[in-house]
């Protein structure tokens, strides 16, 4: 879930971004990600065509610097977002809802994938365990190792591809990717290392 502005609110919030200085197209992307957490990362073939709009109707200024467009609030724009100002807070506690909200969803993600993780490891332990002592020419540990380190290194590498892929999925759908998500997911991995750890000294 990604905070999705409604109509008229992103041609406010960028007015209010231009307000505080001015900026070149891909600045406003990038303020914006910030401004979200990483939430919505707008393309540009989202911001220019308001730009352009803005322009139009006298609220901002372009001026080219270098292989840079600038673009710049005008007078007008400023009496536009003084006079929204109260509708500019909310936007802004829309947005900062949303990336609590998302917050909350990816570290959820992470905890029940570290459960499950945890379970199977529990689960593979005692079948370890309660496997009969059949001798037999395959019984031999080293190779019965073997056989479970390709097995481990299998699951380990699915595991690793799905979370990968979950998190650049998320990413670029304009979802959120905080410290705290990667402190999170770093904590619970300490934690299923350890818990390997103590279902291989069993």
């Amino acid at each position: 879930m990604s905070p999705v502005f409604s109509h008229g609110d992103l041609r406010l919030y960028l007015l209010s971004l231009l307000d505080e200085s001015p900026r070149h197209g891909y600045d406003l992307m990038q303020a914006l990600s910030d401004r979200t957490g990483g939430t919505y990362t707008p393309s540009a073939g989202t911001i220019y065509p308001r730009l352009a709009k803005l322009e139009e109707e006298g609220l901002v200024t372009k001026t080219v610097d270098g292989r840079k467009t600038v673009y710049e609030i005008t007078d007008a724009g400023r009496t536009e977002v003084a006079a929204r100002a109260g509708d500019l807070r909310g936007i802004q506690d829309d947005l900062a809802d949303s990336v609590r909200l998302i917050a909350q969803e990816v570290r959820g993600s992470v905890r029940d994938a570290m459960r499950s993780l945890r379970a199977d490891l529990a689960a593979a332990s005692r079948d370890e365990r309660a496997e009969p002592a059949t001798p037999s020419t395959d019984d031999d540990p080293r190779v019965r190792s073997r056989e479970q380190l390709y097995r481990a290194d299998a699951l380990v590498s699915e595991f690793r591809a799905r979370v990968r892929s979950d998190l650049r999925t998320r990413v670029a759908r304009g979802g959120t990717l905080t410290a705290s998500t990667v402190d999170a997911l770093e904590a619970a991995l300490d934690e299923a290392s350890r818990a390997l750890t103590r279902a291989m000294q069993g």
